[in-house]
């Protein structure tokens, strides 16, 4: 879908993603949506249930995106301490990007975050 010069679109994977926090994994999934996005990386939305839910600690930081909706953050708590804000979420997200709503993306450009896709370091 394009909006005046952006484009933005979700296409179903199955691609491996496996994301670390530190020497931690925090999600394993094999049933990403991809959302692809004018001026961003492609960021792999997994399902909760893929996702260790037991090491997010929610945040009180929220974002908002004029493309996608209102966001949710939670912080990573991990053996070796806190990545704060390491996860989001669209738990009502706009209509044109409604299947990533529930779904949860990790921030990859966070120090002791590492997202893996296909065994490939993205």
């Amino acid at each position: 879908m394009s909006t005046r010069g952006h484009d933005i679109e979700v296409i179903a994977g199955s691609d491996q993603v496996v994301v670390r926090v530190k020497d931690t994994v925090v999600a394993n999934s094999s049933r990403p949506l991809v959302l692809t996005e004018t001026g961003s990386p492609p960021r792999y939305y997994l399902p909760p249930e893929d996702v260790d839910m037991d090491l997010l600690q929610t945040s009180e930081t929220t974002s908002h995106c004029p493309f996608k909706g209102d966001a949710v953050y939670w912080s990573v708590n991990t053996d070796d301490g806190l990545t704060e804000d390491a996860v989001w979420s669209y738990q009502e997200p706009f209509p044109r990007v409604e299947p990533i709503a529930g779904r949860l993306a990790f921030w990859s450009e966070k120090s002791g975050v590492t997202l893996e896709v296909n065994g490939q370091i993205l």
